[in-house]
């Protein structure tokens, strides 16, 4: 089965939101974001400088790559998304592109991706990667528009540390971080069902092409989001937390939704939806031709929340007799 067929048929997956904006849980210098966790240094224009201390304290004890894969398997899901690289730029695996990543810099010195790619492969779950292919807020020339989000309510930028946008040239951290770290995650980790593109903000055409060729290249049975930009990608992603009710049964199509307000750690929201709302939700979309991609977001420890694991145990419950 190729991955567009298994895709069709998976109707239900884990999206992890986890780096290093899950140690910080929402809250900087006295201050909470009423916003989703992981925009918070956008939000509070943190430098970069101070923002990479959050890398010297980032140390896990609690992750078990295993643990995580088996609560999926538990619940239903057939695959998980990662976020191999977030809008902050970090990676969340070995890189020799950039030291900037959680085996060089941080105390836990471990390939969280390696790990997760292990554990899916013992348990027949199918690993597909996030990567932030245009915004990088840890690069000068990481792409991005500077305006007010009004959802977010923060820019799409590093317009802090580099303020002159005139300056800024995304093609130059195209071709210096973003294709080799893909070509990383492509050549490194085994066979990849998805890579996860997100926030085209004023990527070319060219480029969004560029981005989908280069993965394809590597890998071509990998499908790639529609966020890649530009009307290119295998997956038809919806807006966040969209659940259509338009018939999609001709295509691959996908709802991410979360769990309680935020993808990524937030200590304080506890706004969880229950077994029986994600259930209805995926039910609704599932007859639609819609897979449900369902958020999770640990915390700096490793550890996925309670309320989440006890949530998902009880789906797999109700919908696994």
């Amino acid at each position: 089965m190729d991955n567009k067929q298994f895709f069709k048929q998976a109707k239900f997956g884990m999206f992890i939101h986890w780096g290093l904006y899950s140690l910080a849980g929402g809250e900087w210098k006295g201050q909470r974001t009423e916003f989703p966790a992981e925009w918070i240094m956008t939000y509070y224009k943190i430098p970069i400088k101070e923002y990479e201390q959050l890398a010297t304290a980032f140390n896990p004890i609690y992750f078990d790559a295993e643990e995580w894969v088996k609560l999926a398997k538990e619940a239903g899901m057939q695959y998980i998304v990662f976020t191999s690289k977030h809008q902050e730029g970090f990676a969340m695996f070995k890189s020799e592109v950039d030291g900037y990543n959680v085996v060089d810099s941080t105390p836990f010195k471990r390939d969280v991706v390696q790990e997760l790619a292990a554990a899916c492969k013992k348990y027949g779950i199918k690993l597909g990667l996030y990567y932030s292919h245009e915004l990088d807020f840890h690069e000068e020339h990481g792409g991005g528009v500077n305006y007010l989000d009004p959802w977010l309510n923060c820019d799409w930028a590093n317009n802090w540390d580099f303020p002159n946008k005139k300056e800024k040239d995304y093609s130059i951290c195209l071709e210096k971080k973003i294709k080799p770290q893909l070509k990383e995650l492509l050549t490194k980790y085994g066979d990849i069902l998805c890579i996860w593109c997100d926030d085209p903000c004023e990527i070319t055409k060219d480029q969004s092409q560029q981005v989908y060729d280069f993965i394809k290249s590597y890998q071509p049975d990998c499908l790639v989001s529609s966020r890649v930009g530009n009307g290119l990608g295998d997956i038809i992603s919806f807006d966040d937390n969209k659940v259509t009710d338009e018939d999609c049964k001709n295509g691959l199509y996908e709802a991410c939704v979360t769990m309680n307000k935020s993808w990524g750690y937030k200590s304080y929201d506890n706004n969880w939806k229950s077994a029986d709302e994600i259930i209805k939700i995926k039910n609704h979309l599932n007859e639609r031709g819609v897979n449900l991609l369902l958020n999770v977001g640990p915390d700096g420890l490793g550890r996925i929340p309670a309320p989440t694991v006890e949530i998902l145990k009880e789906i797999g419950r109700k919908t696994n007799k």
